[in-house]
């Protein structure tokens, strides 16, 4: 029988240096891979395809309430726009996981590419997202240990 995981146990975090950060108060996070692929025709066998594997990449998009992550008393443990903003631009180590035991965590790297900020008026609470551009191979060991 299979183990369905729950989407809201898949979390994102960012190494800040010393330790994992999840990013805070997500409401949802999205890994998207490609792989492109190389087409190629020849006269040696007209008319026939060859489809090849080329590159791979990927991206990650989050999104969350914003919340204080600076102050004292402040959730200083999690992530959120104000720490993301800090980040961006750069190369950060990430880690998608579920921390059940029976599923692996995936782990990579990836600059801070984009990162909004969105504060409405009225009964909202304020919500961040961010894109997360993959920068090579996505890896099933941490490679932070």
């Amino acid at each position: 029988m299979s183990n369905f995981i729950k989407g809201e146990n898949l979390i994102l975090y960012i190494h800040d240096g010393s330790i994992y950060r999840p990013i805070a108060c997500l409401t949802s996070n999205s890994l998207s891979q490609t792989l492109n692929i190389i087409e190629s025709q020849t006269k040696c066998d007209p008319g026939v395809v060859i489809k090849d594997a080329g590159t791979m990449s990927y991206e990650i998009s989050a999104e969350g309430q914003y919340i204080d992550t600076t102050s004292v008393g402040a959730q200083v443990t999690k992530a959120s726009h104000d720490y993301l903003y800090t980040v961006m631009g750069t190369t950060v180590t990430w880690k998608m996981d579920s921390g059940l035991t029976t599923m692996v965590a995936y782990y990579g790297s990836a600059v801070v590419g984009d990162l909004s900020l969105d504060a409405a008026a009225g009964d909202e609470m304020a919500t961040f997202s961010c894109t997360l551009a993959g920068s090579g191979a996505i890896v099933i060991v941490d490679p932070i240990v």
